[in-house]
């Protein structure tokens, strides 16, 4: 804006050499427009996920578009990208995730888009999916429902309905 009211004005013989240094500034920016072209390639590279340790007691709810991976106690809803839930931790709420990986103990609702219970895995409550993966020896007491889109919230309430409508059909 500066260097414009300069080569606008009639003291553009003066400004030349100025003008020359203000036209470096807008080639900067093309290098800043090269610079977010290398940011996106930042992103490219996978960030480590969160992790709760073994000895960390959450009270509250958790929300990210990352990773996590937890090991310790969490009483409150977990929303991640992938949620990796440790073989000693226990979570007392609803998971949301797009990949669930439970190898502990989760109280509440279960939602993702591809669950997996491992063998050691301890689940009461509902699991909405669209893939699931349950391993031998895994402990589940709830009900299992298959969702195209068990992320959104209409999958909560198109979920509970058709169980008693089943029922009620049978």
């Amino acid at each position: 804006m500066f260097s414009k009211s300069k080569t606008d004005g009639t003291e553009t013989p003066g400004a030349k050499p100025a003008a020359p240094a203000t036209p470096s500034a807008p080639t900067p920016s093309k290098p800043t427009a090269n610079a977010p072209a290398a940011a996106p390639s930042a992103p490219k590279a996978k960030p480590s996920p969160s992790i709760l340790s073994s000895d960390l007691q959450i009270t509250g709810h958790m929300k990210t578009t990352g990773d996590i991976q937890v090991e310790g106690n969490v009483d409150g809803d977990i929303h991640a990208h992938l949620l990796t839930i440790g073989e000693n931790a226990v979570v007392k709420g609803e998971v949301v995730a797009d990949d669930v990986v439970v190898t502990g103990r989760v109280v509440g609702r279960v939602r993702g888009l591809k669950v997996r219970l491992t063998s050691s895995a301890r689940v009461e409550g509902d699991i909405i999916h669209k893939t699931i993966a349950i391993e031998s020896g895994a402990h589940f007491e709830g009900s299992v429902q298959r969702h195209d889109d068990p992320l959104s919230s209409s999958a909560d309430k198109g979920a509970k309905p058709a169980v008693p409508k089943a029922t009620a059909a049978e």
